[in-house]
């Protein structure tokens, strides 16, 4: 550790840098457990997704495939997991970002 290195207060900035890592571990570990769920054409696909943006389930339902029209289903696809990423995204932000703004900077 670096001599003199003091955050405001005279506290230890080392120290609150290392909680604040200890935290967002712990939060990077949550996010990975919790999901999210993107639906599209009327739910006939459903997808979920970790927080940690990791793919966990594709559900889609048999009646789009009596049609097999194989350009729409991938077109759906695409929109759904699409969603769920961004989705996926916006929890992280919202976990994480708090942690962030309480940088001793």
């Amino acid at each position: 550790m670096a001599k003199g290195f003091k955050g405001p207060k005279g506290g230890d900035m080392m120290q609150q840098l290392q909680q604040l890592q200890q935290q967002i571990e712990t939060t990077q570990a949550q996010l990975a457990e919790e999901t999210v769920t993107a639906k599209v054409g009327g739910g006939v696909i459903k997808i979920e997704i970790t927080g940690d943006q990791r793919c966990k389930s594709v559900e889609i339902d048999a009646s789009l495939l009596e049609d097999a029209d194989v350009e729409m289903l991938q077109d759906l696809l695409l929109t759904a997991i699409n969603s769920g990423l961004d989705k996926s995204r916006e929890m992280a932000a919202d976990r994480l970002g708090p942690l962030a703004s309480g940088l001793p900077l």
